[in-house]
């Protein structure tokens, strides 16, 4: 997991799971705490998130409400929008671009 930016922008590159849930919560949270209006976090470059991951974003975003800010996911991986949607979170989050599948891409199961 590859966490660059500042406390405006971030881009989320690799894996968010349980192995860098600890480091990628830290860095997050560090952002929200140290900037103002909202965070963008580009997910273009994620390949894959685990419930746990999940939770470190939902968690990202609480936190960020809770001081007026606005959590926005850009970018997001066709795969990881299915999991968002499949568990509703799409109607809480802030979600701005959804990345194309390439066709006849076949994509693991979630």
């Amino acid at each position: 997991m590859r966490i660059t930016g500042n406390h405006a922008a971030l881009a989320l590159e690799g894996r968010l799971d349980v192995r860098t849930a600890a480091d990628a919560r830290a860095r997050l949270h560090q952002a929200v705490d140290g900037g103002f209006g909202d965070l963008v976090l580009d997910l273009a470059r994620l390949e894959f998130w685990d419930a746990t991951g999940l939770g470190v974003i939902m968690g990202t975003h609480r936190r960020a409400g809770r001081i007026g800010r606005r959590l926005v996911l850009r970018s997001v991986p066709a795969q990881l929008q299915r999991l968002l949607v499949a568990t509703r979170l799409h109607r809480i989050l802030a979600v701005e671009g959804v990345v194309a599948e390439p066709r006849g891409a076949t994509l693991p199961a979630l």
